[in-house]
Order: structure tokens, then sequence, then C-alpha cells
């Protein structure tokens, strides 16, 4: 699974590293070393626009931990940060948005812990691994989105009302990541963004065929500070070696 990654680039950053044509600058996000489920989430995703129907590219943030529109709370997302490539086109909870409401989410990296076995009268504990791709550049893990209503909010156009969320895709890790955790997430290629986003495509096999290793199985996965495990540290510390954590 992925539950917990980076994402430190500015939305100036990852405006012009994905082409957005879209995106409000009074919303803000800051660099975050310890994204967790249910944290707000930088997202590229394309729709229409109100008024003139043309598809338009847009940086928005989104609660990450997808709510179904037919969930009965939020409560739901939280144990639904991550769907199965195996069946992600399937499943009740995700196949109307992998069909229609498909997003990039831009990260520096993920986490993953490795268990190790107890050493004398210690416990088994688990060492947290960063993995990046070896040549620092974006991973855009591929996700999907969904629209939620509150039902206890009485007006539509009340920005209380709705609630968009998203989660991220994963499959069978390999290379350096499949050393420390048997999943891992999806991305997109940079020459795949304009058909993975494109809302009109909704054939399955075709969409199936584009997610691929991060950085072409390049990656880099290194020993790191243990307080990355509390979602209440945050700060570039969180990557010090494991040894200095």
């Amino acid at each position: 699974m992925c539950g917990r990654y980076v994402a430190t680039r500015s939305p100036q950053d990852l405006a012009g590293l994905f082409h957005v044509s879209r995106w409000n600058p009074e919303e803000l996000l800051a660099p975050s070393w310890n994204v967790a489920p249910t944290d707000n989430v930088w997202a590229v995703l394309e729709r229409p626009d109100r008024g003139t129907g043309e598809i338009e590219r847009r940086l928005r943030p989104l609660r990450w931990g997808l709510v179904p529109s037919w969930a009965k709370s939020l409560n739901v997302g939280a144990k639904m940060i991550n769907a199965r490539v195996e069946t992600v086109h399937e499943k009740p909870a995700y196949r109307r948005a992998f069909a229609k409401r498909r997003c990039l989410l831009p990260a520096d990296g993920f986490y993953e812990w490795q268990q190790l076995p107890a050493e004398g009268k210690a416990k088994p504990r688990k060492q947290p691994y960063f993995i990046t791709p070896e040549s620092g550049e974006v991973m855009a893990m591929a996700g999907l989105y969904e629209f939620w209503r509150d039902p206890a909010v009485a007006a539509d156009d009340d920005p209380a009302a709705w609630c968009v969320s998203c989660t991220i895709i994963t499959t069978e890790a390999r290379d350096a990541a499949g050393r420390i955790h048997p999943r891992m997430p999806l991305a997109i290629a940079s020459d795949h963004y304009d058909e993975w986003l494109d809302p009109t495509h909704h054939d399955p096999d075709d969409l199936r065929a584009l997610l691929t290793t991060p950085a072409h199985g390049h990656l880099d996965a290194r020993a790191v500070s243990t307080a990355v495990n509390d979602v209440r540290n945050n700060g570039e510390h969180l990557l010090d070696a494991a040894d200095a954590g």
C-alpha cells in the first residue's frame, strides 16, 4: 500500500510541470514531508468549464481517502486511501471514478515500512524507508477522485456541502520498493498525462495499460528517521538517515 508520502513542490512549480491552465492562488497547501490519510493533497485533474464546456486542466487540493458518492459519512475515506490495480475497474467504490474521474497526485516519493526481527530482549520494530525516483523527478501517482454530498448541509451551493476526495492506485511492488513492502503506488508517464486525465476516455483496458512503475523502476530506497512514524511530526528532518533519527 501507500500510506504516507512526501509532497513539497509549490503550486507554481506543479502548474508548470503539469501544464495546468487553472488553479486558485488562494488555495494553498504547505509543503509536507509526512502526508497522511485524510490530509488535503495537490491533485491534477481535468474538468469542463461550467460556462463554455471546454475541458480545463486544473490543480486543486483534494482530501486523501476516497469517499464514494453513496457513502453515509466521510469516515469511509480513511479506509480507502489505496485502490488495487487488479480490481479498480470493477470494485463498486472505484469503477465509476476509474471510468470518468482520474487524476495525478504529485509526490517527491513515498514511505514504506519493513518489519525488522527482534534483537536480544528488544521488541520487533518497523523501519521506515523513503522511496523516490533516482533522478529526483516528480512522481505523478495515478489517482481517482470522487464527489460526496454531505446530507447535513441544506444548500447545494454551500462549499461545506461537498467533499472532493481521492485515492492512489497501487500494484505489486518490484525493484527497490519490492524489497521493503509487497505493494507500491503506480504512476503515469509524462507522455500519457493527456490520455489518463481525459474525462472522455473510458476504455478500461486502454486506461490500465497507461499505469506504470514510478520512474520506470529506477527508484532509490533508503532507511530514514523513525520520527516519520508519528503523523504529528513533519519537516525535512524526517528524511534524515536512519542512524541519525
